[in-house]
């Protein structure tokens, strides 16, 4: 009896249609994660005169980039790990990494469609308004901050296979990142606290999301942060890929 393996581009495009059924389906956790960075834009209208649209744009992409990473991408992954999807697929005639890259579309898909309404959100409620350069360059730059998270979310995910857990402990390091983001950003912890921020994954992201608006005012400063927000992500994701496991069992 012959087996035909189908085609890796045909088993892509039915991974990617499920894994979009999935997220359609899910459309309630994903209002969530796209209205908390409306709700920074909204409450920090005051900020715009004097830290400017820059400022209050990259925090807001930035918050809703750790909620996907931490909150959408990992309570997902532990959910179809613990009934038996990745298990199922798996021991199909399917290249193991196919599943993932599917799954990872589907993320980066989200990141844009953030930023998108991040960047509307800016327009209609405190007149952000931005070069067109600067906008272009904010996507790709909006991916590689989004990258950091996932990583991060991957670690998590692969380190513990409780679902529940996972779910905890992601939801208390979101918390950790606002916290000490939003605050530390502001310097309402102290000069020195915001100086150690800007080296943490929320600092570098952030840094590197205001200079891609403002195009002109990229420095050393926020190459330097790149590098570290790539080095952030290959550390994040090479523990995940080691740790992680395709059943709890």
């Amino acid at each position: 009896m012959e087996i035909t393996i189908p085609k890796t581009s045909a088993v892509m495009a039915a991974l990617l249609k499920a894994d979009y059924t999935t997220l359609w389906r899910n459309r309630r956790a994903t209002i969530m994660v796209i209205l908390v960075p409306i709700i920074i834009i909204f409450s920090w209208k005051s900020l715009v005169a004097t830290a400017g649209g820059a400022f209050v744009l990259s925090n807001s992409i930035t918050l809703g980039l750790v909620a996907i990473g931490l909150m959408g991408y990992t309570n997902s992954i532990a959910r179809d790990r613990d009934k038996g999807v990745f298990q199922r697929l798996r021991v199909s005639p399917l290249p193991l990494w196919t599943i993932m890259a599917s799954r990872l579309i589907v993320q980066l898909s989200l990141i844009l469609l953030l930023t998108i309404v991040v960047f509307i959100a800016g327009y209609q409620l405190d007149q952000i308004k931005m070069s067109v350069m600067g906008y272009v360059l904010s996507f790709l730059i909006s991916i590689v901050g989004g990258a950091v998270y996932l990583g991060l979310g991957q670690a998590i995910v692969g380190r513990i296979q409780n679902p529940e857990t996972v779910t905890s402990t992601a939801r208390l390091i979101y918390f950790a990142f606002i916290m000490v983001g939003m605050f530390g950003e502001l310097g309402v912890l102290g000069d020195k606290f915001k100086k150690a921020v800007d080296w943490t994954p929320y600092g570098t992201v952030k840094d590197i999301l205001a200079a891609s608006l403002e195009p002109a005012k990229w420095n050393m400063h926020t190459t330097e942060s790149l590098l570290l927000t790539v080095g952030y992500t290959i550390v994040f994701a090479t523990l995940g890929i080691k740790w992680f496991k395709w059943s709890t069992k």
